[in-house]
Formats: structure tokens, C-alpha cells, sequence
């Protein structure tokens, strides 16, 4: 039964011979484990069996992500058999896979992100290096949204704010700090002219040295690069990302107090749960704080 679900794979959804390898070592351990049990057709298999199974890969010190395969591995060989016939029903249908940790954002503090804004120089490329990570920082945009912003979009005056175009076509208002704003001021006065006379014309905020729209690509290498210089990791599970200065955005607006639902509409998350996750962060925070000021902490 498993050669033939493993060769149901391999035809109808093309699957790559590692992942291949890797259900067959799956589903070979749990044929094992069934034989221990006495069972050796599916038929005779119940669901408490499936979930055992998964409780012994847990205990057998297997990763959440490598338990969650390998029970999907047999859930797909229990629902292949049921509906060619093998089994009467698909009893794997009442078990589900473990749900993998929830991986907390990493947040710079602030004295890393004043070193990473202040690494850009005087030139007209650096003036657009600057504008564009203190953009990022204080605006809380995603990188999309950053190079995918118009000229058109931003109000400087007054009350600065700008209009950012985020996912399934939603776009938000968001206000601008005074930093962002200074920097913005300084490229569009000093940087942008000289790098848009490369160019044919285009109402990105945000250009490349030729005068055109800078991608998503390029933004990444000027953070990578400005990181870089300002001793920040750049590589390994903490390396800093577009995504970084967000997280750190949103953790510094709550540590500073703001209302989650606040949070939840600069962000332009459609669920404030999806919020939440930062919250977390500000917890822990609060955490180290307590332990190390309480007299009676420890």
C-alpha cells in the first residue's frame, strides 16, 4: 500500500525524490510501529493508533516540523486508501498535525536601529538610502509598499502622513515622523533630482542610479549593506530584513504604550490577531524588566 501511494505521488503530483525519500522513511516507521501492534493492513487501524504514533515520534525527540510531515505523510496514505477502496473510511481524518511554535519577531532595540539609520552618507544615493530605512522604520510599511510608493503618496506638509498600498489592494494612511520626514525632504531636495536626470521620468518616490523604480531586490541589499556597517547580523536566524525594521516598528510603538488596535490599523493587518504576535514580544520585555528590577524577583 505504501508503494502505491508513494507511486500515486511520484505521477500525479510530481513530487521531488527527496520528498520522496523522506515519506518513504516516514511511512516506513510508522508501518513498524504498526507491526509492533499486531496491525498490518489499514483497514484495521484506528484513529488512537495514529495519534500514538504521533505522540511516540514526540517523545522520540523529532522536530515539530518533522513530526507535522511525517503525520502527513500518513494521513495522505490513509486518505489514498480509503478512496481507491483499501480501507472503509479515512480514520486519520480525526487527527491533526502538531502546529508548529510560533516564531516571535526579532526586534532591533533602539540604540541598533539609530546605528543602522545613521550609516547612510551626504551623497545623492545615500540621501535615498536614508530616506528609505527611516521610511521604513517610521512608517512601519512593508517593502513593497515602500518602493511601490509614488511621489504622489506622500504629504510632507502640514501634517505629514503617507498613503501606502499593502496586500489585495488595500491601501492605509499613515503618519510620518519627524525624522522620516526630514530625511525624505533631504532626498527629494538633494538625491532625487540628481538620480531621476539618469532616467526617463517615473513617480516612484524611491530610485534606483539609473533613474528608475528601485525593486525589492535593491532595498534589501541597502538594509543588508547599511546593517552590515553598523555591525548588525546579517546572516543566521537573527539577520537583519525589511521585515526587521517592521517588527521593530510595531514592538516600539506598543512598548511605548499604543493600543493594540492602533497597531493593528498602521500596520494594515486585516485581523488583530495577526497584531498580537508582537505583544508578545513587549511581554517578554516586560519580564526582563521585572527580573531584574523587583527586590523580590529572584
Amino acid at each position: 500500500m505504501i508503494t502505491a501511494y508513494l507511486d500515486h505521488l511520484t505521477v500525479e503530483r510530481g513530487l521531488s525524490r527527496n520528498t520522496l525519500a523522506s515519506y518513504r522513511r516516514d511511512l516506513d516507521r510508522y508501518a513498524a510501529r504498526l507491526a509492533e501492534s499486531g496491525i498490518s493492513d489499514l483497514s484495521e487501524v484506528s484513529a488512537s493508533a495514529i495519534t500514538d504514533h504521533l505522540a511516540f515520534l514526540r517523545d522520540d525527540g523529532l522536530a515539530s516540523s518533522s513530526a507535522a510531515r511525517a503525520i502527513s505523510a500518513v494521513r495522505g496514505l490513509h486518505r489514498f486508501a480509503a478512496r481507491e477502496g483499501y480501507a472503509g473510511a479515512d480514520v486519520s481524518a480525526e487527527v491533526r498535525p502538531p502546529a508548529p511554535p510560533k516564531r516571535l519577531p526579532k526586534a532591533l532595540d533602539v540604540d541598533q536601529v539609530t546605528r543602522l539609520l545613521a550609516v547612510p552618507d551626504d551623497t545623492p544615493l545615500g540621501l535615498r538610502d536614508k530616506a528609505l530605512l527611516e521610511f521604513l522604520y517610521g512608517t512601519g510599511a512593508r517593502i513593497s509598499e515602500a518602493v511601490g510608493a509614488d511621489i504622489d503618496d506622500l504629504t510632507l506638509d502640514g501634517e505629514p502622513s503617507a498613503v501606502l498600498h499593502g496586500k489585495g489592494g488595500r491601501t492605509r494612511l499613515v503618519p510620518v515622523g519627524g525624522y522620516a520626514r526630514a530625511s525624505l525632504d533631504a532626498y527629494l531636495v538633494r538625491g532625487r533630482p540628481a538620480l531621476a536626470a539618469n532616467g526617463r521620468g517615473t513617480p516612484a518616490v524611491f530610485l534606483n542610479a539609473r533613474g528608475g523604480r528601485l525593486s525589492r531586490q535593491s532595498a534589501w541589499t541597502i538594509l543588508h549593506r547599511a546593517a552590515s556597517a553598523a555591525g548588525l547580523p546579517v546572516d543566521g536566524p537573527h539577520a537583519v530584513s525589511p521585515h526587521t525594521l517592521r517588527h521593530s516598528y510595531a514592538t516600539h510603538l506598543l512598548d511605548g504604550g499604543a493600543d493594540v488596535r492602533v497597531v493593528q490599523e498602521l500596520l494594515g493587518h486585516a485581523s488583530v490577531t495577526t497584531t498580537q504576535v508582537y505583544t508578545l514580544v513587549t511581554v517578554e520585555r516586560l519580564r526582563e524588566v521585572y527580573a531584574t528590577a523587583h527586590p523580590r524577583a529572584r
